[in-house]
């Protein structure tokens, strides 16, 4: 079950944090899995700024102090900075000359998911599903 907090829309950075409790992956991996997911689909660009602490706790109820473990894997991984009384900002983007295509693949994939759920699917089928043919597929093409 995804939770729908978000962080705040006033906020300064692009990015909104989702946390799904049934994932079974700690919470601080789930910020650091999502920071990335920006960089590689270009929603989070070098520069730009996470959401601040503070922010993401409120809207998140989450302890301080998951959010800076997630800020120091991210910036273990060369990925964010923190500045003092500034924020943590991108240091490093995840994207690369394929992000061409990922407009054209989305508006597919989203007619794709239209049609699975007038076909009957409910998301947790329609995940099933996405995640058994990736994994067969990338099987495939080693």
């Amino acid at each position: 079950m995804t939770l729908d907090k978000q962080t705040s829309a006033d906020e300064i950075s692009p990015l909104r944090f989702l946390l799904d409790a049934r994932s079974g992956v700690p919470t601080y991996l789930q910020l650091v899995q999502q920071v990335e997911q920006a960089l590689r689909l270009g929603i989070l660009r070098e520069g730009d700024q996470l959401p601040r602490v503070k922010d993401a706790v409120t809207a998140l109820a989450i302890n301080p102090n998951t959010v800076l473990k997630a800020y120091r894997e991210l910036a273990l991984r060369g990925l964010a900075t923190t500045r003092p009384g500034v924020g943590t900002f991108v240091t490093k983007t995840l994207a690369d000359d394929s992000i061409a295509a990922h407009a054209g693949l989305r508006t597919e994939l989203e007619k794709w998911l239209a049609k699975a759920r007038r076909a009957g699917l409910n998301d947790e089928s329609i995940e099933a599903l996405l995640l058994t043919t990736f994994r067969s597929t990338t099987k495939e093409a080693v």
